[in-house]
């Protein structure tokens, strides 16, 4: 058994066996002091006084004096595999062109998709592997990574292989999200139904049947997929058993969030221009609205509106949305602290949008996301004596040490 001990601060998240924060109860952390946390195998054994701590030369001990700790971070909505740069469409951005005309033009995903087919799956694993252990440095115990660059049966699949090999590789939990209606390849822009036949009828089951993704998501947006293809989409993944996810109200409002909530889908991604009537159906919903202010940001674009949904009662997560083109923004902490400036969030908001909420975004927030008894032992431990210097600190990655399943998969020495 281990003791994590003597940190300044313990920021459980508890949230009492709801495990989810929505509304108000978004701004509600349990900061526990002096006490110490017993690790049994990969779980939480118990949560106790440190000075009722008798005998602790029988344990391995974690001495986090003038530290802090935190639920492992939980990272619910990348697109980390992908291969190639968009260097020059950034360039193009500051010129002023606009993010869906770069698309239009060939650019964008389908730029990405070429690069990706031209990579065997041997050497995705490759370029994707720092970015990973780049994550895993900041506190990320749980990666969700999304297909979507391959568009295609053979390199979608290629994807996913890639991303099952990564799981396997490294210690945090790696989550597949198979994102084949990311946009239309360019040998079918003019042939939609036979793309999305080969969604439904061939991708979907084969992805189904060899465990390659949980999730299937799909972008719906005037230059990607309808709400009505998105619903054929939906009906295909949910007879195989995949969960899922959508990416809309990122730049039009096309009826993405009806087909979402039709579907029970587990969260919905984006909502930059999200309409107040539509508040209100997902504050009533059990749907994670994952918020992600560096496409904002990167793309110097409006930001989805997060006081507005807290307020409303909904359930907000936050997340990166890397990828190469529209959020090439590999630092988590900076998100963070973007979301108290940009989206006026509470530092306590915050904490729980990328822990317990993020973590019900990737269904997994009975086992992860908050530190209560009997859930696994994944933890971010901060060079900090005070939780608030996490956003504050702006720019800056504060984790000094991961730790995954009661072991420490990273320190810094």
């Amino acid at each position: 058994m281990k003791l994590l001990t003597n940190a300044e601060q313990i920021v459980s998240c508890n949230t009492n066996g709801k495990n989810f924060k929505k509304g108000k109860e978004q701004s509600e952390l349990e900061v526990i002091t002096s006490h110490t946390i017993i690790i049994e195998n990969d779980l939480i054994k118990d949560i106790v006084p440190t000075q009722s701590v008798k005998n602790p030369s029988g344990y391995e001990v974690i001495d986090l004096r003038n530290k802090i700790i935190l639920p492992g971070l939980v990272e619910c909505h990348t697109h980390t595999a992908f291969a190639g740069s968009r260097a020059d469409e950034f360039k193009m951005k500051l010129d002023g062109v606009h993010y869906e005309e770069i698309a239009a033009k060939g650019g964008g995903i389908l730029k990405t998709v070429n690069a990706v087919r031209e990579k065997t799956l041997t050497e995705l694993v490759e370029i994707i592997k720092p970015r990973i252990e780049e994550f895993i440095a900041q506190g990320i115990t749980t990666l969700e990574i999304k297909s979507g660059y391959g568009l295609d049966f053979e390199n979608e699949i290629k994807l996913l292989h890639a991303i099952k090999i990564l799981d396997e590789i490294y210690p945090i939990e790696i989550v597949p999200t198979f994102l084949g209606a990311h946009t239309y390849p360019i040998e079918f822009k003019n042939h939609h139904k036979v793309y999305l036949e080969e969604i439904t009828n061939k991708m979907i089951p084969h992805i189904a049947k060899n465990n390659l993704a949980e999730f299937c998501d799909a972008f719906c947006e005037t230059t990607a997929f309808s709400s009505d293809e998105v619903d054929m989409i939906f009906v295909s993944a949910k007879e195989h058993g995949l969960m899922l996810k959508l990416h809309t109200e990122q730049f039009n409002n096309i009826g993405g969030i009806d087909v979402a909530l039709k579907y029970n889908a587990v969260s919905v991604d984006h909502l930059e221009v999200l309409k107040d009537d539509d508040i209100p159906k997902l504050a009533s919903a059990d749907i994670v609205c994952d918020l992600l202010p560096g496409v904002s940001f990167f793309l110097n674009y409006q930001f989805a509106p997060a006081r507005k949904l807290i307020d409303s009662g909904a359930i907000v997560a936050l997340s990166t949305d890397f990828n190469p083109g529209s959020s090439h923004i590999l630092n988590f902490h900076l998100i963070m602290q973007l979301a108290a400036l940009k989206l006026r969030m509470k530092i306590e908001e915050i904490i729980n949008a990328v822990t317990i909420n993020a973590a019900k975004s990737l269904k997994r927030n009975n086992k992860i996301g908050s530190i209560e008894i009997g859930k696994k032992a994944d933890f971010s431990i901060f060079d900090t004596k005070e939780y608030s210097d996490i956003i504050y600190s702006v720019g800056r990655n504060l984790n000094c040490m991961t730790i995954k399943n009661g072991e420490v998969i990273f320190s810094k020495q």
